[in-house]
């Protein structure tokens, strides 16, 4: 068992997955493999210039007249035999009268060179026309949202739509946020303060509750912020290297629930990484979720896959348009239905659930595509060569309208995040500015909430 791996401020950083025996089989009992998230990343208009020179005519003067020579005119000669390279015997050489008086050959006549012939400004290339997406058919309410690293106007091209589900944020500024509920009143939003990650083989749950509880207040319980945040996340992406591990943190999220649920606020427990965690361990978190039903909280998860969202699911290999029924299920997309389906709901525990992370993300281990690909801008390449479609943009928002239905055929879901809209540095090639969010903008407007 690898050790914990402190997660980014801004992204996930899973360390250990429980993965299937195979890419092709699931069991009840999977092998453990390594899936680590890293901590930290590391036209010209060539326009052809014609330059034009124009000759500025002018009328010749009156030519004087030559001056009389002082020598007999010579008799013109042909030399015995052409001068190299003159072109030929029968070419014409001119005399010349040198200063003696007798003639000199100097070769043949030049031959007068022509007006350069004007060379037409080249046109520039006629430029690739920017891809028409097919638009997306009316249909039920999205339940896709965005996280949102800091404020941007992309942010409210979406949420205008009123279809996006959830915004989860680490803008924290209290004007940001009211302006998102002005918008759409429906959309939740959730929000994090950038905290160290927990070492959960050292803490004592109840004291570093309490510390994260006063960490959090001056931005959950201010009057400017409090009407707009619907709940507050803790640690991002906790890693439990053992059992016992994963019992503290639910005593942790336990204890933090009641302290802030005592004052109305709500908790959004757990946010475990892509494939977190093992499934033999979710017993151990079990309080945790006890507590959040009584006090109206929420878990949340994240969900990641490359090099695309279908890898390790059961449509996996099933082309580009899958489908997807309420019985598929996954290692890292649709893992979150392993969780509810074989532990939480046989405890009677449906607790609601965001997904406050989802997407492509190549940070994925022991997988196809492009080793060094990281967002979903880096796996373009790979799916106009594998069938997903020719235009990146359009291609990754088909996946996530994927994800989008099955999130709709599961009632306990509330939404999930697309990671991420204007992140943080080191995260751009995440970022869905751009022709994605526009897509994905057409889409929500005809999924908008009812």
């Amino acid at each position: 068992m690898s050790a914990p791996q402190a997660g980014d401020e801004n992204h996930d950083e899973p360390a250990n997955v429980t993965y299937p025996p195979s890419a092709a089989s699931e069991t009840n009992t999977p092998a453990r493999r390594v899936l680590s998230r890293r901590f930290f990343l590391s036209s010209a208009a060539t326009g052809a210039a014609a330059l034009v020179v124009a000759a500025c005519g002018q009328s010749d003067p009156t030519p004087s007249p030559l001056p009389t020579s002082p020598f007999p005119t010579p008799t013109p000669r042909q030399p015995s035999s052409p001068l190299p390279g003159a072109g030929g015997p029968n070419h014409t050489y001119l005399p010349y009268v040198a200063k003696d008086g007798n003639p000199m050959d100097l070769g043949p006549e030049p031959t007068m060179t022509p007006t350069p012939t004007k060379t037409p400004t080249e046109q520039p290339p006629t430029a690739t026309p920017t891809p028409q997406a097919t638009p997306f058919p009316p249909g039920p309410p999205s339940k896709l949202g965005i996280f949102v690293g800091h404020n941007d106007p992309a942010v409210f091209d979406l949420v205008k739509t009123q279809g996006v589900s959830v915004v989860k944020t680490l803008e924290l500024d209290a004007n940001f946020v009211a302006e998102i509920k002005r918008a759409s009143p429906h959309t939740k939003i959730i929000g994090r303060i950038a905290l160290d990650q927990i070492n959960l083989a050292a803490i004592d749950p109840i004291a570093e509750a309490r510390r994260f509880v006063d960490a959090v207040l001056p931005y959950a319980d201010d009057p400017a912020r409090r009407p707009y945040f619907d709940g507050w996340e803790s640690y991002n992406e906790p890693v439990a290297g053992t059992y016992d591990e994963m019992a503290r943190l639910g005593e942790f999220e336990a204890e933090r629930t009641r302290l802030l649920g005592d004052r109305g606020i709500r908790s959004v427990i757990g946010n475990f990484g892509t494939g977190q965690p093992p499934m033999e361990q979710w017993p151990a978190f079990l309080p945790a979720i006890q507590t959040a039903i009584q006090y109206d909280g929420w878990l949340g998860l994240h969900e990641y896959s490359a090099p695309t969202m279908y890898y390790l699911s059961s449509v996996e290999g099933k082309g580009r348009y899958p489908g997807v029924t309420p019985q598929d299920t996954g290692w890292l997309t649709l893992r979150y239905r392993k969780v509810y389906n074989e532990v939480l709901n046989p405890a009677g525990l449906q607790l609601p659930l965001v997904m406050t992370e989802l997407g492509v993300d190549g940070l994925v281990q022991n997988r196809p595509g492009p080793p060094d690909g990281r967002g979903w801008q880096d796996f373009q390449g790979y799916w106009a060569e594998n069938g997903y479609g020719l235009w990146g943009p359009g291609a990754y928002v088909e996946q996530l309208v994927w994800y989008d239905n099955a999130m709709r055929q599961d009632d306990y879901v509330i939404g999930g995040t697309i990671y991420a809209l204007a992140p943080t540095a080191g995260w751009e090639s995440y970022d869905i500015r751009g022709a994605c969010a526009g897509v994905l903008q057409q889409y929500l407007s005809v999924h908008a909430a009812a």
